[in-house]
Formats: structure tokens, sequence, C-alpha cells
């Protein structure tokens, strides 16, 4: 459900009808930047340039942003705990040169999800599919895309659709019931969500799908001034990051 909420913000959001060129600027360009540029004060500067374009541009709801990124950041968290921590014979300690490298990466992942969300939240999929056609990215890419997408939508389905029959049964009144209602839930979800795909595959046959699924996109066109500022904010981090490294 939480997929189907984003998809539904981002048809919502206020830039739905920007340019998909302008957006992805924005999205890509300071992705590179993350990728690219040395963590420190790389990482920081794109944050915060991505952040005041998603708050101040887009304007994203602050609470909706903080429920979709609490996941990814969390993995982060603890993928850079690893780095940070080590066990060895004397029990757990901290890795010796690890907290510089954890820090590092963390922000740079940070940066880049940061740039994910926010396209993520600005234009919906339909669109993104349509740009890719447009770029001429081989169909078969973009089906497949288009499939998994749509098949998490399945496997979200039957899981709200089997939590509430178990909340119906007072499967979820203690934390023991809970536990149980959900390891059900995780023993059942493959199967049912790989039927109801076959299911689907079954009715796209039966209507002549031929391995091509077609969305409404409508083209907008870019505006030039809005891809020259995009670009002279990008130029400006890049400059900022070169002139602190190189007093450093």
């Amino acid at each position: 459900m939480a997929i189907a909420t984003l998809d539904r913000a981002a048809s919502l959001n206020p830039w739905r009808q920007r340019a998909l060129a302008e957006k992805a600027l924005i999205g890509f360009g300071f992705l590179a930047l993350a990728l690219l540029l040395p963590p420190w004060p790389g990482a920081l500067l794109v944050s915060l340039a991505i952040c005041a374009f998603t708050f101040f541009g887009a304007r994203v709801p602050l609470r909706l942003w903080l429920t979709t990124a609490a996941l990814p950041l969390g993995f982060l968290a603890s993928g850079a705990l690893m780095l940070v921590v080590e066990i060895g014979a004397g029990g757990v300690a901290l890795a010796p040169g690890g907290l510089v490298p954890a820090a590092e990466l963390a922000g740079r992942a940070m940066a880049a999800t940061f740039c994910l969300i926010f396209l993520a939240m600005t234009t919906p999929m339909a669109d993104l599919f349509g740009g890719l056609r447009r770029l001429r990215v081989p169909g078969e890419l973009v089906e497949l895309a288009l499939l998994t997408y749509r098949f998490v939508f399945l496997i979200a389905d039957e899981a709200a659709a089997m939590t509430a029959a178990q909340r119906a049964r007072l499967g979820h009144s203690s934390r023991r019931l809970w536990l149980r209602s959900t390891a059900m839930v995780i023993a059942s979800l493959l199967p049912r969500a790989l039927a109801r795909a076959r299911r689907m595959e079954t009715g796209l046959a039966a209507r002549g799908w031929h391995g091509e699924m077609r969305v409404l996109s409508t083209r907008l066109p870019a505006c030039g001034r809005r891809l020259a500022l995009v670009v002279a904010v990008q130029l400006a981090v890049v400059l900022a990051v070169l002139a602190v490294v190189g007093l450093g």
C-alpha cells in the first residue's frame, strides 16, 4: 500500500505538470554529483540542494517524505554499522579506521537516496516509462520494468488482504499471535502473488497482448529558464565542493 500511496502522491504533486526533462535533470543530475563528488562536503551539499527542490520547489509533504525515507535510511544505517563494528576473539569492538569509510558511504548513499525519492514523489511511473520509450530504450526492458512494477502492486494487494483477514480473526490481538500471523503471511505471500501473476498473464493473452503495454503519458515541453537554473545550482555545488577540497 505504501507504493500505491507514493504513486498517488506523485500524481497529485504540484510538479506533476512539469516536463520530465526538468525533473530528470534535477534527480539524475544531483545523483551523478552524489556519486562523483567527494563525500565531504559533496554529499552534504547535494542533500541540501535536492531537499530544497523537494520541499520548497515541489512542496512534498514532510510527513510523507519521512515515511518514505524511513525504510531505505534504516537499511543504510544498518549497513554502515557493519563497517564500524567488528566481531573478533575479544568480542564486539569498533573496527580500526572503519568510522570514516562508514560515514562517507552513509553520506553518499543518503544523498543518492534523496535524489531517487525526489523523482518518485514528483514523477508517476507512467511518465517515466513514456520517457524511456522516447529515449529509444529497448522495448523489452521497458516492458519488463512495467510488469515488475505491476507485480509489486500484486504482492502489496495480497499482503494487505491477508493482513486484514488476520486482523478480522483477532490474529494480531497479542504479540505472540502477531508474530505467528506475520510468519504465515510471509510463507503464503509469494505463492499467492505468483498465482495472481499467472492469472494476469492469462488475461493479457486473452486480450491479444503481444508483449507491449502502452501507458498514457503526456509529453510536456521543457522550460529553458528552469533547466538553466538547475544547471546553475549544480555548477554552484561543484564549485563549492572544489573550493572546500582545495582549502583542505
